[in-house]
């Protein structure tokens, strides 16, 4: 049952906040500041309580933090909370809604696998209402919606730029070695000292990690995006922020693999998918993304245009994206009550 609610509520709770946490319009005067109020953006205050909620949901209840790390998680909660209020607060301007539709699905993406009951007693068990989860949901979806208006609707890849692209880096076109091209995800039995996946979601034991992979696969059956699991629960630094993504792996190195690796890949279908034993009580599940044989691409060669459209899409958003959030944040007026507090304790934990 922990696995099941880590996996599936850290998702949806991650970088979310409720109603509660800010007011969604901007005030004629600046608020009172008490030492309840941990944030002040455009006039509309984020309060210590809304932040502590926020950070226990998104927290291991098992991981022990000194003081010192906990002030730092809340310091990064409330940064979240900081910008999600911008983003919803732009998409008041933009008349951007939330369609009930895509509300319910979002609630019912959150619940995952488990029953309305079970539900409903993680909910209580957090302190949250069907109610306030709905408006957090509603407020993350809003700021996707802004983003996905103002930088990836915004951005588009020409055949002149693809060419240009291709000409470029021809060379990493042409595959010198027959190979796989697969994606990973890594779940291990015992806790890392920092977990760089999306959710947190960190397995601790043996019969953890078993349940994390039953869980993983039962979502990927039901239709969820591979990469989209892997950066959200992938346990491995090395490419959990590519979405598990392994590049192209050569046959060569495929049969120097443990026997369980290499036969979940070798000779498999584009689009399978395996869960390995690790040995050690872990698990790896692998996606075989394509086979590739010896040779030279073109952009006639299937896949290739599509690959170089994506890279490039990618490149473009993630640059636009982190100019569109400085920009935004630059034109508003914001003040971090609590890091100015900490500033004053000289790093200590400061009493509120």
């Amino acid at each position: 049952m922990q696995i099941l609610t880590r996996t599936i509520l850290a998702g949806a709770l991650a970088g979310t906040l409720l109603a509660s946490a800010c007011t969604s319009t901007k005030t004629s005067s600046e608020p009172a500041v008490t030492p309840d109020t941990w944030a002040v953006v455009d006039g509309r205050p984020i309060t210590k309580d809304a932040t502590e909620k926020v950070f226990r949901r998104v927290r291991d209840p098992n991981e022990t933090l000194s003081a010192e790390e906990a002030v730092a998680a809340k310091l990064s909660v409330l940064d979240d909370l900081i910008l999600q209020d911008l983003l919803v607060a732009k998409a008041a301007a933009l008349k951007i809604e939330v369609p009930p539709a895509d509300l319910d699905a979002a609630f019912t993406k959150a619940k995952g696998n488990l029953n309305d009951e079970q539900f409903k007693q993680e909910l209580t068990r957090r302190s949250l209402t069907e109610a306030d989860m709905r408006e957090s949901l509603r407020r993350q979806l809003l700021a996707e919606k802004v983003l996905d208006h103002e930088v990836s609707k915004q951005v588009t890849i020409t055949d002149p730029d693809v060419t240009q692209f291709f000409e470029a880096h021809r060379a990493q076109f042409n595959v010198a070695e027959e190979g796989y091209h697969i994606a990973q995800i890594v779940i291990t039995p015992q806790r890392d000292p920092q977990v760089n996946n999306a959710t947190g979601d960190d397995a601790g034991t043996p019969q953890e990690a078993a349940a994390k992979a039953r869980t993983i696969m039962e979502k990927l059956k039901a239709g969820a995006s591979f990469r989209e699991l892997a950066t959200s629960y992938s346990e491995d630094p090395g490419s959990t922020q590519r979405g598990g993504d392994m590049g192209l792996i050569p046959i060569s190195q495929l049969q120097q693999a443990p026997p369980p690796l290499r036969n979940a890949v070798l000779n498999k279908g584009a689009g399978t998918v395996n869960v390995v034993s690790a040995g050690n009580g872990g698990f790896t599940i692998v996606l075989v993304v394509s086979h590739e044989v010896a040779g030279q691409r073109d952009l006639s060669t299937p896949g290739v245009k599509d690959q170089i459209t994506a890279t490039l899409k990618s490149r473009k958003e993630g640059l636009l994206r982190a100019a569109y959030l400085t920009s935004l944040r630059s034109d508003a007026t914001i003040v971090n009550h609590l890091a100015r507090r900490v500033v004053q304790a000289k790093g200590l934990p400061p009493s509120t």
